[in-house]
This record gives structure tokens, sequence and C-alpha cells, in this order.
């Protein structure tokens, strides 16, 4: 790399991530519902108090202040808001606004998540994204929303890994609502798009401008078989649908996906076009593709193939696939966030490096000409990863989750150097040859986890 290509501009955004369900704790939503009924990989693993952030936000905002942070990506829980369809809880959306101004504050730029994968308990019995009625229920929900961004200047994101959400509720029955059914996964994908762009609407009536968009997981596809047509195939239709459908939709106005044996659409959604003013994007790891003569007809895998580990939770590191995916952002002319990346390293050791080698890659678009205006570390803290428990760890900061006390890891001190130097730093230049980690080393995890495509991503 060239100088320019080290050093970060003093306008770019290094942040935190986190979403409401996964840190708050106290919350009853389908997801709670979800793990009563045993339906996690640990069947007995409740989130339960969380980490226990709705009590503890202003330390941890000085934790995120602490390695060098600019912005903190929270979410704004539904269940909390209208916990009953049609009762908006004034108190719920009066501790939020009081939240995001101290926030403020503290120089720590929101950036505010609507739907973070969890709904009220009424939801999916009563207007499930299925039915043309969700779309009214989200905006109700955005509308009152609404008054509590004013005067934040806030990236406000509508719907976390709405793909996410499609194929493991849909599609696969892995998360709520549990359905398995191709044309309800079509279905579902319309109105989503629709209840984005409903919120937009709601979010202009009062704030009058809004920087709004989604926030995609998005996997670099590589085929099991490279000798293998039908494995090449099914890495071009992945990557479209599962990457790029709904992006071009919010950019383009229309909604094309085809994902054979399981279904198609093809729609111009009114007010789509132009509905986003930026590109958000969660990235962790390479699915390699493996096509099988039966329903569902295709199957993920995670292998080493660079020889560099696997992450404890099973996934490839492959920083490269970050980078390519950077590069075909560019096709959408608009800023880029990326709003989480991050890995599962339970003893610590591995973050600083798995940081250094995506912020690489994210200087090395920029230098392409893909104007990538922030990165969002996910996660904050150790936190609830959705059917994995409290299994696996994302976070900057170790989390007891006895005691509940917060400790650094080895990343906090590089992740601020970073953001405060706005230099690309080895992580050998910045810290001890030999740092202490945060909790003993843990055996890696089987890499036959379901991929991230089949579950909520750390954020995931």
């Amino acid at each position: 790399m060239t100088a320019h290509e080290t050093t970060f501009p003093s306008d770019f955004t290094f942040g935190v991530a986190t979403s409401a369900y996964q840190v708050e704790g106290g919350i009853e939503n389908d997801w709670a519902e979800w793990e009563r009924a045993g339906k996690l990989k640990e069947p007995h693993a409740r989130c339960g108090r969380g980490v226990d952030h709705w009590n503890r936000y202003e330390e941890d905002y000085g934790l995120a202040l602490d390695v060098g942070a600019s912005a903190f990506r929270m979410s704004l829980e539904w269940a909390r808001i209208e916990p009953e369809r049609g009762r908006i809880d004034g108190a719920v959306l009066e501790a939020y606004r009081e939240r995001l101004l101290r926030m403020k504050a503290r120089g720590l730029r929101p950036v505010v998540t609507l739907h973070h994968f969890t709904h009220p308990t009424w939801f999916h019995r009563d207007t499930p994204w299925h039915k043309p009625e969700s779309v009214e229920a989200f905006r109700a929900y955005a509308r009152a929303c609404a008054p509590v961004l004013k005067g934040l200047d806030a990236l406000v994101i509508s719907l976390n890994e709405p793909m996410v959400l499609l194929l493991g509720g849909y599609l696969q029955g892995l998360m709520p609502p549990g359905i398995a059914d191709g044309a309800k996964t079509m279905a579902a994908m319309e109105n989503m798009v629709r209840a984005h762009v409903a919120a937009r609407e709601e979010l202009l009536a009062v704030l009058g401008r809004v920087e709004l968009g989604i926030s995609q997981n998005m996997l670099a596809f590589a085929p099991d078989r490279w000798w293998h047509p039908l494995d090449r195939a099914l890495v071009r239709l992945s990557a479209q649908a599962y990457n790029h459908a709904f992006h071009e939709a919010l950019v383009s106005g229309r909604l094309e996906v085809n994902m054979p044996g399981i279904g198609s659409t093809r729609v111009d959604v009114p007010g789509a076009r132009g509905s986003c003013e930026f590109i958000g994007m969660n990235y962790y790891t390479r699915a390699h593709l493996r096509f099988i003569p039966r329903a569902p007809f295709i199957d993920f895998r995670f292998k080493d193939v660079e020889g560099r580990g696997l992450t404890d939770i099973g996934w490839e590191l492959h920083p490269e696939g970050f980078g390519q995916i950077l590069g075909e952002l560019r096709r959408y002319g608009l800023p880029v966030w990326v709003t989480e990346n991050g890995m599962d390293d339970r003893s610590g050791l591995r973050r600083p490096d798995y940081i250094h080698t995506h912020l690489r890659q994210v200087l090395a678009a920029r230098a392409q000409g893909v104007d990538v205006r922030g990165y969002l570390y996910w996660s904050l803290l150790d936190n609830f990863e959705w059917l994995e428990g409290w299994g696996p760890r994302f976070g900057l900061y170790h989390v007891d989750f006895q005691t509940l006390e917060r400790r650094p890891t080895p990343a906090c001190h590089y992740f601020k150097e970073v953001a405060t130097t706005r230099r690309l730093v080895t992580p050998e230049a910045v810290l001890s040859p030999s740092p202490s980690p945060a909790q003993p080393q843990s055996k890696p995890v089987s890499v036959s986890r379901p991929p991230p495509l089949a579950q909520p991503s750390a954020a995931r």
C-alpha cells in the first residue's frame, strides 16, 4: 500500500455496534417465546437480562469512547415500544430519547436501527410479513419512533439483515416465525421492501430529511467444486439474490429475485426507487456452495482454504471477500457504511489481526473509488448471540456473564490506536508480543454450525 492508502481521512467514522435484544435485557418478544419453546441450540439458554445495557448504557457509552469510537449503533426494541398492537408506550419512547440525547452529548453519533430481527409477540399472529397488513404495522411503528430521532443527525437503518430473517425464519424455519414456505418467503420479501418505503415516508414527515438505508448481511461466495457448473451457477444466483436484491430494489425501485426450486419475484415497488441515502453492509465470512439433487438444492460449507484457521463459531477467515463485495457496491453510486464486521474469538487474541486485515480492505476499496464512510465493529460487548446463545464472543470487551463485569480485550487497545491516529498499523506495532487473554483459550467450534445465511449473523 502507498502512504495515502494506510491513512484514514479525518471524516471517516470508527464506531461500534449493538442491538437491543442482545444487550438490553428484560425484553418480552418473539425471540423470548422462541427460547421458551426450547428452539435454541442449547434448549435451556435464555437471553433474560442480556448484559444489562438498559441500566448500564452510560457505562457502555464510556467504553465506546475509550476505544476511540465516534458512532454507536443501537436498535429500538419494537416490543418495548408497542407491547400490544396499537398501544404505544410513551415512557419507553422517552427513555430511548433520553439515551440517544446522552449518546449525542457525549460525542457519539447515533446509528439507529428500527428493526433488528425481533417483533412484538402479537406481530406474527396479527400482521405477519407475508401479509400486506405488515406494511401498515411497520408504518405505525416508524411513525411512533420518528419524534425520538429529532435533532440527532442519526444514521437510520430501517431493517437489519432482511435476507437472514427471510431465509432463517421463512424458508428454513430456524428462527421466528418458524415458517418453511417459498411462496410466503417471496411475499414477505416484497412487503419488507414496502415497509422500508412506508417507514421512510413517516420519518420524512417528522424529520424533514433522513439518512436512511438497510443493513444487509453480505457473504463472499465460492463454488465448493470449482469445476462443477451447477456449483458455479449457485454462486452467481446466491450473490445476486442474497447480497444485492434488497439494495437494488431500494435504488432502482424493482425487486427481482430468482431462487430456483424455492420461488421468484419480479415487482416494481412504488416509492422504492431512490429510497436510501447509503448502502449498509455487514460482512463476516465466505460460504462455499455445493449443488445437491434434492430440495433445497444447496449446501453451505466453510473451508479453511488459506490455512488461517476458522473463527470459533466455525466461519472462514476471508478478508479478501470483504474487499470484493466493497468493490461490488460501487455500482450503486452511494456512500457505504460497514455497519457490522467482527469475529467470534473466545481467547481474545486473534481479534486485532481480524480488524487489521479487514480495515486494509476498507482502505483498498476507498483507494479504488468506493465511498466508504464508516466502519462499525460488531460488537462493543460480548452478548447473547441468537440461536448460538451465550457461547460466541464477538465483543471488543469481554463480559463476565455472571457478574456482568466488562473487561477490555487486546482489540480495544488496537482499535483505539487506529481510530485515534487514523493510521492503519499492524497489531504487532501496538500490542506487546504476548497479550494476556481475556479468558482461557476455548476449543474451536465445529464447522457444522448453520452458516449466517440460515441464522442471524453476530448480528447481529
